[in-house]
């Protein structure tokens, strides 16, 4: 692998870390970390949850490498953090030119942890779609009421292998997607913003969205909150998308115009949708969305797994070996 010198490295890297987790993790980051010449500096105030934002903390400013969820502030106003690692697949708040002009200042880099996030998210996805083929949501109202609905039920099994599928965002949870739809054999698509040349399937960029959605059976949006990005499925989107199709979304809530998603479901133009994210999070009890025919809502729980914070340690802890003997890191976003 070739090696990469040209970002800045301290001899002796102090790590700052904002992540709640069990002593035995907290020590098991400090020994990685040590093993690199480094220091753990744990932020004054941790969090369990990766979706939250965290807060300053001045601690920062004595460090050269933030893990976690930095406030952007902070990292911008630093004389010396070269290095932040998100632990989350979304970056909205890092998206930001003063943020990568900033690290870019310093000869330093970005990263996420999209390599952790990438298989859950597409096992969810995958869930959604079978749930639906083997019409699980049907059998388990029958389970409930305890009826023996055997005709209606078989009548209603499908498979999906033959099925055309979408995936728009082809980043590493789309990539991973593409992987299991074409082990079921669906065939695939995908729509990406940067063309990179190496894409496994067939790959477009926006300006084909609209050919792509008119034979998509599947339409799977895996895409992240930005500027160019919100509300990319609107009214419009969806008459253009093919009459029965599914819409599922693990990307963000704020991509999809939710009253516009309703109206296309309400008409039965799309014959369901199959959502992880919505706008706002939580969901209120009184959304419409929760009543809207053919709606099936988890809350934001796609990324999850049950050893998600061990993962995302290691997934770090590899990343700071390559960083600090120039190798290329992973997941990199600046």
């Amino acid at each position: 692998m070739a090696s990469d010198s040209s970002h800045r490295r301290p001899d002796s890297p102090r790590v700052w870390c904002n992540m709640t987790m069990p002593d035995a993790l907290v020590e098991q980051l400090r020994r990685g970390i040590g093993v690199g010449g480094g220091e753990l500096v744990l932020a004054t105030k941790t969090f369990a949850s990766n979706l939250s934002p965290g807060e300053s903390d001045p601690q920062i400013k004595t460090c050269d490498v933030a893990f976690g969820q930095p406030d952007p502030r902070d990292v911008i106003e630093s004389p010396r953090v070269v290095w932040v690692h998100i632990n989350t697949a979304g970056y909205t708040r890092y998206d930001d030119d003063r943020f990568r002009e900033a690290i870019r200042a310093r000869r330093g880099i970005a990263t996420n942890s999209s390599d952790v996030y990438s298989e859950p998210c597409a096992q969810h996805l995958v869930a959604f779609m079978m749930a639906r083929a083997r019409a699980l949501p049907a059998a388990l109202e029958s389970f409930r009421e305890r009826a023996w609905n055997y005709e209606p039920l078989r009548r209603a099994q499908r498979v999906v292998a033959g099925d055309n599928a979408v995936i728009v965002g082809y980043g590493a949870i789309g990539q991973r997607l593409a992987q299991i739809l074409l082990a079921l054999r669906v065939s695939v698509v995908a729509i990406r913003r940067n063309m990179r040349g190496d894409e496994a399937v067939p790959t477009y960029n926006f300006d084909r969205l609209d050919e792509a959605l008119s034979i998509a059976d599947h339409v799977f949006n895996t895409l992240p909150s930005a500027a160019g990005t919100r509300e990319l499925f609107d009214a419009q989107t969806f008459e253009r998308t093919k009459r029965g199709a599914v819409f599922y979304n693990v990307g963000r809530g704020d991509t999809v115009d939710q009253g516009a998603l309703r109206n296309a479901l309400q008409s039965n133009h799309l014959a369901a949708a199959y959502l992880d994210v919505t706008t706002p999070e939580p969901l209120p009890p009184d959304d419409p969305l929760w009543t809207t025919p053919n709606v099936y809502i988890t809350p934001h729980v796609g990324g999850g797994v049950q050893d998600e914070q061990q993962r995302l340690v290691a997934h770090f802890l590899d990343n700071f070996t390559r960083w600090r003997t120039g190798q290329p890191v992973v997941n990199r976003i600046v």
